[in-house]
């Protein structure tokens, strides 16, 4: 079982489920060819399939394209069922960037016949994290820079103030349905300018104030 710390703190976390919210920004639907739902898109994601700033992105051989994502991350620090917004934060710990790997041929075939994403979402490295930080060294953590460089290129670069759910609605929305529990992490969705990368390939996520990831396609 995979553990995480909140840094310049003594608190450890057993990671849980994943869970990411789908199509959270209007250009990134637009870019995807996708209508925005009406309410949050929701898939899960498992343990295994994460690694940390620093180490390697695995290219799966049973993919022909395979694209980054970069995301607020939430990780949930207590257990809560019927969330309600304004106690939405009291159940967050810490914030840090994350990247959700997305193997996007196989999901847009997996989506043209109704079938679910996880073979495109789940496959191990898949997902990547930078460190924890505490949530009180946020002010507002819906009105931050987030941005993405590959190759030292400049590919995403948007502000969380344009997520379509803001962080205590997709807090709510979740509790909602299933109890969050401590050592949830909850990715917030993509802006823009997701695209394809290859083997070689050096990724840098960051956003202002939080944390900076870096990673390698191997």
């Amino acid at each position: 079982m995979k553990k995480i710390q909140i840094q310049g703190t003594n608190k450890t976390y057993t990671i849980g489920k994943i869970v990411c919210v789908g199509k959270n920004y209007l250009e990134h639907a637009k870019e995807l060819g996708d209508a925005v739902s009406e309410k949050p898109v929701i898939f899960m994601k498992p343990a295994s399939s994460i690694i940390f700033s620093g180490e390697k992105i695995i290219y799966p051989e049973f993919t022909k394209s395979l694209h980054y994502e970069t995301e607020l991350v939430l990780l949930v620090g207590k257990t809560g069922k019927n969330i309600s917004k304004s106690n939405a934060l009291d159940y967050i710990d810490g914030y840090t960037v994350g990247l959700d790997m997305t193997l996007r041929d196989i999901q847009s075939g997996l989506k043209k016949n109704g079938h679910p994403w996880e073979i495109s979402k789940c496959f191990d490295t898949s997902t990547v994290l930078a460190h924890f930080i505490p949530k009180g060294k946020i002010t507002n953590a819906n009105n931050l820079s987030i941005k993405l460089w590959v190759n030292e290129e400049l590919r995403q670069n948007d502000n969380t103030s344009n997520m379509i759910y803001n962080v205590e609605s997709i807090v709510e929305y979740l509790s909602g349905y299933f109890t969050l529990e401590k050592g949830d992490i909850i990715f917030t969705g993509t802006p823009a300018g997701v695209g394809e990368v290859k083997k070689g390939d050096k990724l840098k996520a960051e956003i202002e104030g939080l944390s900076t990831l870096v990673t390698e396609i191997s």
